[in-house]
């Protein structure tokens, strides 16, 4: 898809190795919650970019740079499935134990789904294309493309760009679920939204 110079398409499907620009388009929108592991992007970059599920990753790419992602997980595949190998590579081996430990259950927990319904999560715009309609491309190329019934996300409360973005997409609240100790974690509760074709 070409929408205003703009191209989005599976990282799958990209003939040239994306993996460190995509890692750095993820560091960048992150960095707040993975600079505890350590505050050298090119560490994190490293740790990370090996990790990305290519099968169910859609990029945004803007004159040759990407600079947005979404991911589709499923039943099957999710987007980043931990590695304890490049968390070590990256952060070493005592952080990228820790790293590994700490992310495995958020990031590599199967998910109970139905086939026809898609988890969307690793959405991020990087910082130069914010305000571009990046976010906004990409998921409406997935809803209309890929094959799901039902696409489900989770969003803090604290977000609200994100959480007013999803309902003008269509996306409607289907639980909250408030989470303890919201003061070290920077939000109260967690959104969980929904968007049915």
């Amino acid at each position: 898809m070409s929408e205003q110079g703009m191209i989005i398409k599976r990282m799958a499907d990209y003939d040239r190795d994306v993996r460190n620009d995509v890692a750095g388009v993820f560091v960048d929108a992150y960095y707040k919650d993975l600079s505890f592991f350590t505050k050298d992007k090119e560490k994190l970059k490293t740790a990370f970019k090996d990790t990305f599920c290519a099968d169910i990753f859609y990029l945004a790419e803007i004159d040759g740079v990407i600079v947005g992602m979404l991911a589709c997980a499923n039943n099957k595949l999710r987007a980043i499935p931990t590695d304890k190998t490049s968390m070590k590579k990256g952060l070493g081996v005592v952080m990228g134990s820790i790293a590994y430990h700490l992310l495995k259950k958020e990031f590599s927990t199967p998910l109970t789904y139905p086939d026809d319904t898609a988890y969307i999560e690793s959405v991020a715009t990087s910082q130069t294309a914010q305000g571009k309609g990046v976010c906004t491309a990409l998921f409406q190329y997935v809803i209309k493309e890929l094959q799901y019934h039902e696409y489900i996300l989770e969003v803090v409360d604290t977000n609200e760009n994100a959480y007013r973005l999803y309902k003008k997409l269509g996306f409607t609240d289907t639980q909250r679920e408030r989470v303890k100790h919201s003061k070290f974690k920077g939000f109260n509760e967690i959104i969980y939204m929904s968007y049915c074709k």
